[in-house]
């Protein structure tokens, strides 16, 4: 064993011994338990970020404790390959897509394996590989056989000189990032997944996952957002010109009689019918169409609206009631219209404020009179007054009540509904899987035959932002109907990338299998024992997971009902951020690296100035690390300085795993030091010598071995614990760095106190080698020649070593803590009473004072009473 630490050369050591005996290759002919670990695959977007190395870490420690358990352990790799960023670089760099996305794929894959993770590399897949996205297509033509895809119009962003759709964040202050040009909202045909059709299962089955955080299963169930209310229908006015009944779903129908006006979205029929001779209206219309389409932003947009002159009747009271056009309300939701009642909604109430519309109180707290007017709107639950028949009702009475009269009158029902909309997957863009469907005059939109697919895409097409480059290469989009023979267009449009990940999960299983989309293999892995991602993913990923798993299972192609048993969310990335903000008030960022933190005399921070031209830099405080603030740490110069188990030592203990962690250049380096210490460590006791451990040692140790001993297997099961029910690696690694200091206070060189040393070292490298791999592999040559680290089990507590001879007890006087003993711990009253009464520290407080009582509390403490 050579005298000092050298990573680089033991970690190329390590990597070349598992990549050459095939170490992480997983099987499905193990007798063993099976356990799938996943993290959440990488886009390639060049290369990794330290998000990266604290995800793809987290999951590696997983999979090797799992499979020193004894379990049959599949930790694979791939990559979501296809997206927007993509096309935005080829544009940049005048290169294909598909040529960026592979280039990026090889380095990140190099920097992956410089990690030393634990991943089966021969399970490796990309989803812009035709064989994977293959059965994208192949998938989705069942859906459309069973009503679960559909085609309907959808709303987008429209740039009218690069005449191409926008994706929201290429929209800025409204206008195109590349043209300039004020975007419209245009309704065009897509295609949509009909997620709706699983609301309920999705919803309630969440209740079965006890495995996932309680907040991420409140996200999905707000999305969902399940809700019982009641259908209202308002009668047009015809004198007034509405050209037809208007139908509102509200869950607060115990308001019904507080509503002073009804306001529509743009889109409305009867809006579009108001503005057919109305010019103003016309406009006013066009204007709402460049608006938001998000409900976020409409809850922070200002609001505006406009009298369509129309009238609706309150289906209750028959009092006519004015149609308003108003940006607040969106088509793509609900009915695209509401019924408003100011006094108790706040939306309303700031739209009646501004444009002088009545505002009628109808709830009050219950046994409490309201407060009128009225400064902001009451949105609690109460009692009603002022509702004619249904007053003095508390809510659920007034719902029932109030339903109950519609019912009768014809104009209502109660209903369930869902927030949840149906998944719309078409894109316009070129860089994703296309849709497997022809458009022919004769037989209109035909499905692609299952024997001509994959639909492959061009991979050598380079867009220059005007529009989808399919659309201009007649090689691909021109085709022939699979009916009629006749000449055809092929579809477009191509998928949204989540349908990509939404699956990849059950192909990691069968990546080879080229005739079906699954076999029985991914029924021996499904569902993934552990998932390990980002709270961003928490809501739409998941999802779309949870419901194409679902799909999947009533297809035949899988048997399980959920795709994750277990999820850890981890948290991102922290590091400091510095800029310059230039006379035309353009942002610079600067690299930490690039900055030399200036001290005082005292060692405060004064400030901060940029290496090169000493000049000062503001400090943005700490933030995500991210390519936009360039406060990123490049990992794979951290692996060549370090290593790549110091990287991951410093991940692993700097915050637990689910917590933000914040960057620091001393952790590293002090990482990287523990790391040293441990390899001195076992060179200076293997240095004379190699041993066996000899249990019939144990027998006769010291009392200073004896509590070694204790801290040893103390260690092993408090490790154990934090790795298999708290996943706390930064609490299993500050065990192992106490133990390991006190094992170096240790002097003697007998037989038995060396034989306890190497029992200690033996036992930490196996508990560190699921955290810092490659010195372990070396540690482990070291101390056991011979064998292999892998072929090792997770070690286990001697029980009998944790039964402790003395025990530690306070000793209070008058209930104050005045010292501590030790006794055996069999020891009786009276000597547990004299050890205390004898104690140095005890005497100061009971010299010359009159004893009352002495109260032990068995194995707790000693309360002399004076």
């Amino acid at each position: 064993m050579q005298e000092k630490y050298h990573p680089q050369e033991i970690e190329k050591n390590a990597q070349q011994h598992w990549e050459e005996t095939a170490a992480f290759k997983a099987v499905e002919t193990s007798e063993k338990p099976k356990y799938y670990c996943l993290s959440m695959f990488p886009y390639p977007s060049g290369k990794l970020h330290m998000g990266h190395v604290r995800n793809y870490t987290i999951g590696d420690v997983l999979s090797r404790y799992r499979r020193m358990q004894g379990y049959n352990v599949m930790q694979p790799m791939g990559w979501d390959a296809f997206g927007l960023p993509a096309e935005n670089a080829a544009m940049q760099n005048n290169v294909s897509p598909a040529k960026w996305t592979y280039d990026n794929i090889a380095y990140m894959r190099m920097q992956l394996k410089s990690l030393g993770l634990s991943i089966d590399w021969d399970r490796e897949l990309a989803t812009c590989n035709p064989d994977y996205y293959h059965w994208n297509q192949w998938l989705f033509l069942r859906m459309l056989e069973k009503g679960l895809a559909y085609q309907t119009t959808g709303t987008v962003n429209w740039d009218p000189i690069d005449q191409t759709v926008l994706a929201n964040e290429q929209v800025i202050d409204g206008c195109g990032w590349r043209t300039g040009a004020t975007v419209e909202k245009r309704e065009i045909p897509m295609y949509y997944m009909k997620i709706t059709e699983y609301a309920d299962e999705l919803l309630e089955a969440l209740d079965t996952l006890p495995g996932w955080p309680e907040r991420v299963k409140t996200m999905q169930a707000n999305w969902i957002g399940k809700s019982h209310g009641v259908d209202i229908t308002f009668p047009a006015e015809k004198d007034s010109g509405t050209p037809q009944n208007l139908k509102v779903f509200t869950t607060r129908a115990d308001t019904l009689m507080g509503a002073t006006y009804v306001a529509i979205a743009a889109e409305h029929p009867i809006a579009l019918h108001a503005a057919k001779d109305n010019h103003t209206l016309h406009n006013f219309i066009q204007e709402c169409k460049l608006g938001a389409t998000k409900e976020a932003d409409l809850a922070t947009q200002e609001k505006k609206g406009m009298d369509t002159g129309l009238f609706v009747i309150h289906p209750l009271n028959g009092k006519r009631l004015p149609v308003w056009i108003a940006n607040y309300v969106l088509m793509g939701y609900g009915e695209g219209a509401v019924m408003a009642v100011p006094a108790h909604d706040q939306r309303d109430f700031e739209f009646a404020r501004q444009y002088a519309l009545p505002i009628k109180a109808v709830i009050k707290p219950i046994n409490k009179e309201p407060q009128l007017p009225l400064s902001e709107a009451y949105v609690e639950y109460g009692v009603t007054f002022d509702s004619e028949e249904f007053s003095g009702l508390e809510f659920q009475a007034a719902v029932d009540a109030i339903a109950a009269a519609l019912q009768a009158k014809g104009l209502g029902n109660k209903r369930i509904q869902y927030r949840l909309r149906d998944w719309g997957i078409s894109r316009q863009r070129y860089w994703g899987c296309p849709i497997p469907l022809i458009h022919c005059e004769s037989c209109g939109v035909v499905p692609v035959p299952d024997n001509q697919l994959p639909v492959v895409l061009p991979q050598d097409l380079v867009p220059d932002g005007s529009g989808n480059p399919l659309g201009k290469t007649p090689s691909f989009y021109e085709c022939t109907c699979p009916k009629c023979g006749q000449p055809a267009r092929r579809e477009t449009d191509t998928m949204d990338t989540f349908v990509d990940s939404s699956w990849y999960y059950a192909r990691y299983a069968c990546p080879d299998q080229d005739k079906a989309m699954t076999d029985e293999r991914a029924n021996y892995w499904l569902p993934v024992d552990q998932y390990i991602g980002g709270i961003e993913h928490a809501i739409l990923h998941l999802l779309y997971s949870r419901f194409w798993s679902k799909v999947m299972r009533d297809i035949g192609l899988l048997e399980t009902d959920e795709p994750f048993i277990n999820l850890l969310t981890q948290g991102m990335v922290l590091n400091e951020i510095f800029y310059r903000k230039g006379s035309n008030g353009r942002i610079t960022y600067y690299n930490p690296t690039e900055v030399d933190i200036q001290l005082d005399e005292d060692g405060k921070r004064r400030g901060a100035i940029l290496y090169t031209d000493e000049q000062p830099v503001e400090s943005g405080g700490i933030g995500t690390m991210s390519k936009s603030k360039n406060n990123g740490v490049d990992p794979q110069k951290l692996v060549e300085e370090y290593g790549a188990d110091t990287a991951r030592l410093f991940m692993m203990f700097a915050s637990p795993p689910t917590q933000t962690l914040e960057w620091s250049d001393a952790g590293i380096d002090g990482a990287y030091r523990f790391l040293k210490r441990l390899w001195k460590q076992v060179h200076t006791h293997v240095k004379p010598g190699v041993i066996a451990v000899d249990p019939a040692l144990f027998q006769n140790l010291s009392a200073e071995c004896k509590a070694l001993r204790f801290q040893l297997h103390h260690t092993i099961a408090k490790v154990t614990d934090d790795l298999e029910r708290r996943h706390t690696f930064n609490t299993a690694i500050a065990a192992i760095m106490e133990l390991m200091n006190n094992l170096a206070k240790t002097q003697n060189t007998d037989p038995a106190t060396r034989n306890l040393i190497q029992e200690a070292m033996e036992n930490m490298v196996l508990l560190l080698s699921p955290i810092v791999p490659h010195i372990c592999y070396s540690l482990w040559h070291a101390l056991k020649p011979g064998t292999e680290l892998l072929n090792q089990p997770w070690p286990q507590a001697d029980q009998s070593a944790l039964v402790e001879d003395e025990i530690k007890l306070i000793v209070q006087v008058n209930g104050k803590l005045r010292g501590q003993i030790q006794v055996a711990k069999d020891a009786d009253k009276a000597a547990i009473e004299k050890t205390a009464l004898d104690n140095e520290q005890v005497q100061k407080f009971v010299e010359g004072a009159m004893i009352k009582k002495i109260i032990v509390v068995k194995n707790k403490l000693v309360n002399i009473v004076v």
